[in-house]
């Protein structure tokens, strides 16, 4: 299993016979190179949405259409890309599972909001979610933007995740502080990404705090395009 960080949020994750794009924001991603596009996207599989903001979603649409493939999501925000870029979706909700190939995907529950430009504001893009996503043997939890959440109780006692890529940046997010006591308190992970740090001066810019507070895991502070070995 490899994980490749994409910047901010996004992911590429080679697992079992998938190869699964989450939340690529490369376009306006200060800490993607767009010369790179290519190569960050090539031979994907599917596109996993946690929610509708730029940061996440922005680029969901292009790529899709770019490489022929489906985008797998919550269901309000499916139906929308479906009908308004005409890309194939799989749109699920809160609870479902979904087989990509080899690979389970569970959408999970996640505190944060979830919307998109629009010509009067805000339009509400579906409700934000995280995936539990199990492959070789193992469960990846991908959080999405979310607080701590008493939920996370739950996943840890239906999934068992080994790897938690957790945003951790704070101010629009749970913080390093906050990302360390919510795996230290619901889960078991051998290993902890964080994500949705660094990008802007106001979010955390190292994982120093985390990596204090998880004494015995694996924090392993990413950088953009560099595979990590699970």
């Amino acid at each position: 299993m490899k994980a490749i960080w994409l910047g901010h949020s996004g992911f590429r994750l080679e697992i079992a016979d998938q190869v699964l794009l989450i939340d690529p924001w490369l376009t306006g991603n200060p800490m993607f190179d767009p010369a790179r596009r290519e190569e960050a996207i090539a031979g994907a599989t599917h596109l996993l949405m946690t929610h509708a903001h730029g940061d996440h979603a922005t680029d969901g649409p292009a790529i899709a259409k770019d490489l022929g493939i489906p985008v797998v999501g919550i269901y309000d925000l499916m139906t929308h890309w479906a009908n308004a870029y005409g890309v194939e979706v799989v749109g699920f909700n809160k609870g479902g599972t979904v087989r990509l190939g080899e690979v389970a995907v569970t959408l999970v529950n996640a505190t944060h909001s979830s919307s998109f430009a629009g010509p009067d504001g805000p339009v509400y893009g579906g409700h934000e979610s995280g995936f539990m996503i199990e492959g070789e043997g193992r469960t990846v939890y991908v959080s999405g933007d979310t607080d701590v959440m008493a939920d996370m109780e739950l996943f840890e006692a239906l999934h068992h995740p080994e790897v938690g890529i957790l945003c951790a940046g704070g101010f629009f997010t749970m913080d390093m502080r906050r990302a360390a006591y919510a795996a230290k308190r619901y889960f078991n992970f051998r290993t902890v990404i964080p994500c949705h740090y660094r990008t802007f001066p106001v979010l955390e810019q190292n994982a120093d705090l985390l990596r204090a507070e998880l004494p015995g895991v694996e924090v392993i502070e990413p950088e953009v395009l560099e595979p990590i070995l699970l």
